[in-house]
Parts: C-alpha cells; structure tokens; sequence
C-alpha cells in the first residue's frame, strides 16, 4: 500500500510540475500606455503578448481623425521630444527596405495602417514570431524601442518611412 500511495503522490508531483511549466513561465505580457504628440488628442493602450514562439500586439487609440493611420515601431524608447522625433527612425535591425508586413522585404518595425471610425477610435492586431519580448536575438527584441502612431497611411513605397506624416502619439516599449 506504501508503494502505491508513494508512486501517487509522485505521478501527481510530476503533473503538477507539467502544468505549472506550461502556463506561467512560456507567457510574456507588456502593456503600455500611449501619449499625445503634435498637439494632437490621441490617447490609447498597446499590449504585447508572447507565448509559443510568436508575440501577439494589440493598439487601441482614440482622438484619431477618422480614416487611415500608420503604427510602426521607432529606434528609441525616447517620446520626450513634443513631435515624437526622439524616438529615431523605423526599427529596422535586418536592414531591410520599409515596405508592406508579410509582402516582400519590410522592417521589423513596419506593423501597417489601421482605420480610425468616425469617431475617432481605431484596433489594430498583429501576430508574428519576428518579435520578442527581452529574448536573446536583438533581431527580435522590441524591449527598449518607441511605439509611434502617425497622423496619416503608410504608402509601403516611399523610402524610409511609407510617407505617414506626423507622429500623434508615442509609447515607450518598456517594462
């Protein structure tokens, strides 16, 4: 009866080991807050999730004017300039042309255009495993960069930047 109840308590240790592995240690979570450029309104929250390999982000903004905006992830965690420039150029450590998410050659920062409705607000989400959260490929890790929302669309032409216009809000990707 000993080595039956011992062997129990055993194969229960090892599921429960299991289980705690698999949930809390293979998620990553940052939420960040956006903040107002340009003498614009816009305010907002990004959310940064890892899990499995691939980081999923999701931006919720407001006081956008309604239509078409670019988002795209800058050099610098720095939004203390009044126009966000202090948060650099596009992050773009592959060295690769500013172009369209998933169509040909595009940086690491280039996440795309959302739409603003007509009362301003606009989602976007985006799920990929070219981003990390602090991992060890600084190819990939988006820990100490610069959110910046643009006043206007990304062309995925124009060289560097997709033509998107001035910088409304900025965030600082930090924990």
């Amino acid at each position: 009866m000993k080595k039956i109840a011992g062997s129990i308590v055993i194969i229960i240790a090892i599921i429960m080991g299991c289980k705690t592995r698999s949930s809390s240690n293979d998620s990553k979570r940052l939420d960040i807050i956006f903040e107002a450029k340009s003498n614009s309104n816009v305010s907002g929250t990004a959310t940064f999730t890892e899990k499995n390999g691939k980081v999923t982000f999701v931006a919720k903004l407001a006081g956008l004017k309604p239509g078409v905006h670019a988002i795209h992830i800058h050099e610098k965690s720095d939004c203390s300039a009044a126009d966000g420039s202090s948060a650099g150029g596009h992050w773009n450590p592959t060295f690769k042309k500013h172009g369209k998410w998933g169509v040909g050659e595009h940086h690491k920062g280039d996440i795309g255009n959302f739409t603003a409705d007509e009362k301003g607000n606009g989602t976007i989400t985006l799920t990929t495993d070219e981003w990390s959260i602090g991992g060890a490929d600084v190819t990939k890790d988006i820990l100490g960069k610069g959110l910046i929302v643009h006043q206007d669309a990304d062309d995925f032409v124009t060289q560097p930047t997709g033509n998107a216009g001035g910088r409304v809000a900025c965030s600082a990707i930090i924990k």
